[in-house]
């Protein structure tokens, strides 16, 4: 069954733990966009927003690191309360070490790929990822369009990975009628911003229903 990951960033900022607790209960991980205004153009939050939202959920953190020097920082997040650490492949010159530096720390270990990046990449490194995260959006700010492109490269990945347990995740403009396209080329993990958040109002049940939405094609 595929897995819902509401995305933070599309949350009331001003009310942010409310909002987290809210959609806790439907979802199936709980996505972080972490932005530096250098490797994309925006800021989000940083470990420490993350250590305060911790106590809140009991569900997974997926923690997406969208920064320069990644190698300086996962850490923090892994000290933060991150159960899995996604970096760029764009934002590394040695991909193969910062996973298994995120791995040395006891986290799970992801890697994002850009609209441009071709999925031939990741084939050296394989053992290192429990996780591969396919951008649908360039990344940056919330609320964009799906890139169709995005079902064909989840469907190469898919090949690619083959009976490896790694996760495939798909993140940017996520709705209930790009859910269904994701899921067919082979997603796990669909994350989701504007498409749960945007008419809510820190109540479980309207986020409950969006999710929900994301979900009724599987035959929930």
């Amino acid at each position: 069954m595929v897995a819902i990951a509401p995305s933070l960033l599309a949350a009331d900022m001003a009310n942010l733990g409310d909002e987290l607790r809210a959609v806790s209960p439907r979802a199936d991980y709980i996505h972080l966009d972490v932005m530096d205004g250098h490797f994309v153009p925006n800021l989000s939050y940083g470990p420490a927003v993350i250590a305060g939202l911790r106590p809140l959920s009991d569900k997974p953190f997926d923690v997406h690191l969208m920064i320069e020097n990644p190698e300086q920082w996962v850490a923090h997040y892994a000290e933060a309360g991150a159960d899995i650490i996604s970096v760029h492949w764009e934002a590394t010159n040695h991909a193969d070490r910062l996973l298994q530096s995120i791995k040395d720390l006891g986290k799970k270990a992801g890697i994002a790929l850009n609209p441009a990046t071709p999925v031939g990449v990741i084939t050296d490194i394989l053992d290192k990822i429990d996780m591969v995260v396919v951008m649908s959006v360039n990344p940056g700010f919330g609320g964009q369009k799906y890139i169709s492109n995005a079902n064909r490269k989840l469907q190469d990945l898919r090949k690619i990975i083959g009976t490896r347990d790694i996760l495939l995740e798909v993140d940017g403009g996520v709705t209930a009628q790009t859910a269904p396209q994701a899921v067919q080329a082979g997603a796990d993990i669909l994350v989701a911003g504007s498409s749960i958040f945007a008419n809510g109002d820190c109540k479980s049940d309207n986020y409950n229903e969006a999710i929900d939405a994301l979900k009724i094609f599987q035959g929930e």
